[in-house]
């Protein structure tokens, strides 16, 4: 439930409203606008390419070495975001904070990214598309991606001040995310609001159970 609604304090009660698909409560690090379906990636590190692998030191005895580990580090950015781009992929989800050089090259090929999204809203999202986290640089870049989610619409929400991000995802399975807008003139009556409503979907889900068995 926590990922399922969102408190709007400020606006009179009559405002609140239901939405199709998930509400993220954070902005987009980049927007790229896209009309109609598009695919998703889900990620769980950062995109920047390490220099070594874990416990390894690397050592930079130059200026020349460092500035060419940089343009490495852009060129393997750049790689993968054309990787992204040959497979249709115009949205990233990420749980980890994505560097600057990812940021830069997300906008340059025209792919949309979320980052610091909760490991609840990330497991919420692999529920609902049954798409697990990619992992970058694992194998060849001429693999097809095949752990793509399919969007149906990716756009910006504004809910008074808080600009947010609004999704739509294709389910895999009987559970059609929609996403309560539950306004009130202050936070104490939001979350008074919203814990009865939670206090009613469990009375319902009880209910429902009894009834199966």
């Amino acid at each position: 439930f926590a990922e399922l609604h969102a408190a709007v304090p400020g606006l009179p009660l009559a405002s609140s409203r239901v939405l199709p698909g998930i509400v993220l409560r954070r902005d987009f690090a980049v927007y790229c606008p896209t009309d109609g379906q598009l695919r998703a990636l889900l990620v769980t590190e950062p995109l920047r390419p390490a220099l070594t692998a874990p416990g390894v030191e690397f050592v930079v005895d130059s200026e020349g070495q460092y500035q060419a580990s940089l343009r490495w580090i852009a060129e393997r950015t750049e790689a993968l975001m054309k990787h992204l781009q040959s497979n249709n992929v115009k949205l990233l989800l990420s749980s980890a904070k994505q560097e600057e050089v990812v940021i830069y090259y997300a906008r340059l090929y025209g792919v949309s990214v979320v980052e610091c999204l909760s490991s609840e809203e990330m497991a919420l999202i692999s529920e609902i598309t049954g798409v697990c986290p990619y992992t970058p640089f694992s194998d060849s870049m001429d693999r097809e991606i095949t752990e793509t989610a399919v969007v149906t619409f990716c756009q910006p929400l504004l809910l008074v001040s808080k600009r947010c991000v609004h999704i739509g995802f294709t389910s895999v399975c009987a559970f059609q995310p929609h996403c309560l807008i539950l306004c009130g003139p202050v936070d104490g009556v939001n979350e008074q609001h919203a814990a009865a409503l939670q206090e009613a979907f469990t009375m319902l889900q009880q209910l429902f159970k009894t009834v199966d068995q």
